[in-house]
Formats: C-alpha cells, sequence, structure tokens
C-alpha cells in the first residue's frame, strides 16, 4: 500500500471516529470546565505560603501542556498500533521491558485500592523515554507522519526535562517555557494531518 493512500485512510478513519463519537453524545471541551474555587476550597490552597502557591499556579500550565502532550500520544501510539497491528499491539509491538515495567506499575497501583488509579490500560502506566521508544521500534507504522525516530526522541527528551522539574516542585524559566511551547506547537503540526 502506498504511503499517500495509508495516509489517506487514516485521515478519513480518524475523520469517521470524530462524527461517530459526536452522534454517541461526546461533550464538548467546554463541558469540562470546573469550578476553580471550588477546587481550591478542596486542597485547602488558601491557608499555604502565597508565595509557593503563585509559582506553582504558573507551574499548572505547564503541567496541563505536558499532561494533555504525553496522554496524546499515548492515544496516538495505541490508535496507530491497534489499526496496524491488531488487538494485541501491546504483546507484539512493546518491549519486554517496557510492558514489564508498565505492568508492575500498574499492579501496584491496584494494591492501594483506596486511591483512584491512572487507568486500566498499561500504555497509562507507560513513562515518555518509553513511547518514544515504542514509537521508534514501531517506526514504519509511524513514518506516514512523523519526521523520523530520531526528532521524536529528541522532542520526548525536553518534554521530559521540564516535566521532572515541574513533577518535583521546580519552576521553570520563561525561556525553558518558551522552548517547551515552541515542540509542542512542532509536534502537533507534524501530527495534526
Amino acid at each position: 500500500m502506498r504511503s499517500d493512500s495509508r495516509l489517506y485512510d487514516f485521515v478519513y478513519r480518524a475523520q469517521l471516529t470524530e462524527e461517530a463519537l459526536d452522534r454517541a453524545g461526546r461533550q464538548s471541551r467546554a463541558s469540562f470546565a470546573y469550578d476553580q474555587q471550588k477546587v481550591r476550597d478542596l486542597l485547602g490552597i488558601d491557608v499555604l505560603d502565597i508565595e509557593y502557591v503563585a509559582a506553582a499556579e504558573k507551574m499548572s500550565f505547564v503541567y496541563t501542556t505536558v499532561a494533555a502532550f504525553e496522554n496524546s500520544v499515548r492515544e496516538l501510539i495505541k490508535r496507530t498500533l491497534l489499526e496496524a497491528v491488531g488487538e494485541d499491539w501491546w504483546e507484539k509491538c512493546v518491549s519486554n521491558a517496557t510492558r514489564t515495567a508498565a505492568e508492575n506499575r500498574m499492579k501496584e497501583e491496584q494494591k492501594i485500592r483506596w486511591h483512584v488509579q491512572r487507568g486500566d490500560d498499561p500504555i497509562k502506566f507507560t513513562m515518555l523515554p518509553n513511547l518514544a521508544n515504542i514509537i521508534a521500534q514501531n517506526f514504519d507504522h509511524f513514518e506516514a507522519y512523523l519526521h523520523n525516530a530520531e526528532w521524536v526522541k529528541s522532542i520526548f527528551e525536553t518534554v521530559e526535562r521540564s516535566r521532572n522539574v515541574i513533577m518535583h516542585s521546580g519552576t521553570l524559566s520563561d525561556r525553558d517555557m518558551a522552548r517547551l511551547g515552541s515542540l509542542i506547537r512542532d509536534w502537533n503540526s507534524q501530527v495534526s494531518i
């Protein structure tokens, strides 16, 4: 099958999926809005140091960006490999080391029943560097819309560096945030066909 034909098929199926989700009653993005004051009250933000809160609130935009990026990558991988390989894509396309690490994290979370888990799909437990490895190891299924595997890896490495700073209560500089934004826009331009 020619690359153009595969690309067309992929875009057409995505469009049909979007239409089916809308017909099934998918909620709009606006319906996911939440009451910020309610969340602030639930968390007790008002009892914390205002300077730490201000810095964390600034980084909350970075967190939102990184979390949305990671989850969109997971969905891209899952959708692409499910379509290309089939239901057993996880076993066929993911290295044993990555599968084992994700499945072990999943099992550990299942032991803590009093707290919500990330989900019931091992891809949700797969770390960002391993997501890049899954794409690289199966690049023939992604080459229709990704530049090359090294480009993917370089983006993921920079995103992960920013992610690690904010996940450990650090604060990114404006320059780091601009770099992250540029990479996210580049990625989105490349994968949004």
